[in-house]
């Protein structure tokens, strides 16, 4: 047996297997229940970024995952870390994001005493994670921490919860490191592309929605030569448009909140769905009622790498277990017949879309957040991430900001708020090159806006816009639907997020009018800092295409009638 002071922890262990699976980033907020990691990081080829609290950093975690289908990492601390970092999870769940959070625990000799800060965190997380494990063994330290990575990216990916005794990380262990791991891919058979070919010379009018997680750039081309051959119109589903340049000539649009009509139209008329990697939530389902449960009358294709997700909601024709991209190889091997019946249909979808981009509406007040999203589309370089977390505002950028690149829409589909700033400055930290932007509600970023003193820390010059209108729009939206006039709990009042900015150490302007909008962004650019720009916006400015006036008129002369 080796001498003990040449053994590692099982800290140490933790960290290098880390690093055998190719982490670069972790995120964390420090805590006393895990001070073996953070020495063992000391050490260690990995950028650790230490955040304001365990929301934003779990979020950058998950964003990471997000963006590179590899998972990422957390750390926290036990009890309170560990609960504010729940939020993180639930969007990894939703989104179906691969994601590890480690969390530091009691003592092995303290438990079941509910001691200091102490949880039991396969109850808190079981009905949110995929996997949760506390490491009791130090010896197994590398074996377990292999799993969770596997866990994270196979089938429908999601997030790993792994606590860790403090007294476990400090023992030393002479257990090897375990393998790096590679994602499990499921394959489509010849015996179901078979059928997909029978079934798409059978249709007259079909259509390709592409949604979930497990792309790649490379399974996005060959989707997109599979819609090219076959003249296939293509919608992307909720915050899932980076998967199809929306310049293609078969982009029919996005599918999720507030879509164009003539898309809605569109998918309900098909004859063939084939729906590849997505779940069809509620969101793209416009809320369960685009396609029938549980017996589709459309003829409707699943594509998904989870077993578990075929026929759990919709009892597909042909359910196909693979992962997106193994299904696009296999798509753009079939063979289009020598005419298609539904030539033509790509282009007027994409015609559509167009038309249904091109111009913003009018609204109420000073700034018109559809020319400012066309300013951005115009002028950002097409490799720019654009993050948001969850608000009417984001209905601006889902109608008129046009995505071109894979993987550079960062958003929640879980609808969490609070999550634009924290996933900007994880690409930030994974891009440093790239044009990072974020985009807030007034509420939305208060939630972690704190994380723009981490981005000011670390020298990331994400540039963040404050939709600032005084209100928990999308609630008060519904308010004025359901109970007209009655306004209750809605109203904010606001800080000045320019001074704000100012305050940690960055560029802060303040925007009323769109016509200066260019100039302050451009400003904020050539500051080379960390920036907030500080839009004022009309709260009857709802939505595209509607105002709280106009909602409020409608409800009460609905009520009368």
């Amino acid at each position: 047996m080796r001498p003990q002071q040449n053994l590692r922890t099982a800290a140490e262990a933790l960290v290098d297997q880390l690093i055998v699976n190719g982490v670069q980033h972790v995120f964390c907020v420090p805590g006393e229940s895990y001070l073996a990691v953070l020495d063992a990081f000391h050490d260690r080829d990995i950028t650790v970024t230490v955040c304001r609290q365990e929301g934003g950093a779990a979020m950058m975690a998950e964003a990471i995952g997000k963006a590179t289908g590899r998972p990422g990492v957390c750390f926290v601390t036990r009890g309170p870390g560990a609960t504010n970092a729940s939020p993180g999870i639930h969007i990894a769940q939703q989104d179906s994001s691969p994601m590890i959070l480690f969390i530091g625990q009691v003592g092995r000799d303290q438990k079941e005493r509910e001691a200091f800060q102490e949880v039991d965190y396969r109850a808190m997380f079981g009905g949110m994670a995929k996997w949760v494990v506390e490491i009791t063994d130090p010896a197994r330290m590398p074996e377990l921490v292999s799993r969770a990575f596997y866990e994270a990216t196979s089938g429908r990916p999601g997030p790993v919860v792994v606590a860790l005794p403090q007294d476990v990380l400090t023992e030393r262990i002479e257990t090897p490191p375990a393998p790096p791991f590679s994602p499990v891919e499921t394959e489509a058979g010849p015996a179901a592309m078979a059928a997909l070919q029978d079934m798409l010379l059978a249709a007259q009018r079909p259509m390709l929605l592409l949604g979930g997680s497990r792309w790649s750039e490379e399974g996005c081309a060959a989707i997109a030569d599979f819609a090219v051959r076959f003249d296939l119109p293509v919608a992307t589903t909720f915050r899932r448009t980076h998967l199809f340049d929306a310049l293609h000539p078969c982009f029919a649009g996005d599918l999720g909140i507030g879509p164009n009509p003539k898309l809605l139209a569109r998918v309900k008329a098909a004859d063939l769905v084939i729906l590849v990697g997505g779940r069809l939530g509620e969101m793209p389902s416009q809320g369960y009622t685009l396609i029938d449960i549980p017996g589709p009358q459309t003829t409707f294709v699943h594509v998904h790498p989870g077993a578990q997700e075929l026929g759990r909601v919709y009892r597909p024709h042909l359910a196909v277990n693979a992962t997106p991209a193994a299904f696009a190889r296999a798509a753009a091997a079939l063979q289009p017949p020598a005419a298609v019946p539904w030539a033509g249909a790509a282009a007027t979808a994409h015609a559509d879309y167009l038309a249904w981009t091109e111009t913003p509406t009018d609204v109420p007040g000073g700034i018109n957040l559809g020319r400012v999203m066309l300013w951005l589309r115009d002028n950002l370089p097409a490799d720019s991430y654009v993050t948001n977390g969850a608000g009417n505002y984001a209905s601006w950028i889902h109608r008129y900001y046009r995505f071109r690149r894979f993987a550079t829409q960062v958003a929640p589909i879980s609808g969490s708020m609070g999550y634009a700033v924290p996933s900007a400055v994880a690409m930030k930290r994974l891009h440093p090159d790239r044009t990072v932007v974020s985009v807030n509600g007034d509420g939305d970023f208060l939630m972690n806006g704190q994380e723009f003193a981490t981005a000011v820390q670390y020298g990331l010059p994400v540039i963040v816009l404050v939709c600032d209108n005084g209100i928990y729009g999308t609630i008060r939206m519904h308010q004025e639907r359901e109970y007209p006039g009655r306004v209750s709990a809605t109203t904010l009042r606001n800080p000045d997020f320019a001074a704000y900015a100012r305050a940690f150490g960055g560029f802060g302007a303040t925007v009323e009018r769109t016509e200066d909008f260019a100039a302050a962004f451009r400003a904020a650019q050539e500051s080379g800092l960390p920036a907030i720009l500080h839009l004022k916006v009309d709260p009857e400015a709802i939505t595209p295409t509607a105002t709280l006036a106009g909602i409020r008129e409608t409800a009460l002369a609905r009520r009368q009638v």
